[in-house]
């Protein structure tokens, strides 16, 4: 696959006037200026062989990385190889993604390319009917529980490896960690959505070993997080806040684990199965 790489900026800084109050009883505050850097998000157009397919809203960086993980997530490809070839390009007010498929990813494309999706950032079942949705992932993983201890040493050195939100603070980061804890790969988004798609794209295009390890989230767990997991083979995932109750129903279906919410000092494992203590 070939991939143009465009440069944007990941985040504009402005003026702001900061107003503090010493205590609550203050009734006039303290007037700071300092210079905040926002993070940017830009429209990104996904076209598959000449099809507009979905509009999403994106951290412009490791572009390449979030449209196979996209497209392997969403399931308009079953694997790498069925994307030909990438090509990213700027247009007036955003980029785009122009990708070539197989013709069996084609005809997914054309039977779910009726259903727009649009403006969201990182909303991968924005425009899907509920039958989709609850159908979307029939994909079962091996169960596998996590060393604790490799958990914590994760969760305590991921602050140092989200190298773009170090300047702005904003972003979502989803890291691949090895058994032992080590953190191999992190990618970062202002979606939380995007940043998995991104370290799957990654992971895929490498290729990450997502039998063995598990994935750190710095968001909630949603039904769709547990899904995009699920699609990619990962059979563990950790994340700072607490999943949905969907997002454990389709965990406990495919045997993924879920450890959530996840703190250094603390963290819950949830059941594999309704039945289980």
């Amino acid at each position: 696959m070939a991939h143009e790489q465009t440069a944007f900026a990941i985040s504009e800084s402005c003026h702001a006037k900061r107003m503090i109050w010493g205590n609550a009883q203050d009734s006039a505050p303290q007037t700071v200026n300092e210079t905040l850097n926002l993070a940017e998000e830009v429209p990104l157009s996904l076209v598959y062989n000449g099809i507009d397919y979905a509009v999403m809203m994106i951290t412009p960086h490791n572009i390449d990385d979030f449209a196979i993980g996209f497209s392997i997530t969403e399931g308009l490809v079953k694997d790498v190889s069925e994307i030909r070839h990438i090509a990213i390009s700027s247009v007036p007010g955003g980029l785009k993604v122009d990708m070539r498929i197989s013709a069996d990813a084609l005809r997914t494309v054309l039977a779910r390319s009726r259903r727009p999706i649009a403006g969201r950032t990182g909303c991968g079942i924005c425009g899907s009917d509920m039958n989709s949705i609850v159908t979307r992932n029939q994909n079962t993983v091996e169960a596998y529980t996590p060393d604790l201890s490799a958990i914590r040493r994760a969760l305590q050195h991921l602050r140092d490896h989200q190298t773009l939100n170090a300047g702005i603070g904003m972003l979502h980061a989803a890291a691949w960690c090895t058994p032992d804890g080590a953190i191999a790969a992190i990618r970062e988004d202002v979606g939380r959505h995007n940043a998995l798609d991104k370290l799957i794209g990654h992971g895929l295009k490498n290729p990450l070993s997502f039998a063995d390890g598990f994935c750190l989230l710095t968001s909630r767990c949603s039904y769709e997080m547990a899904s995009k997991a699920i699609a990619a083979g990962m059979r563990a995932l950790v994340s700072l806040s607490a999943p949905t109750a969907m997002a454990l129903r389709t965990a406990q279906q495919a045997g993924l684990t879920l450890i959530s919410p996840a703190r250094p000092d603390n963290m819950c494992i949830l059941p594999l199965s309704p039945e289980e203590i």
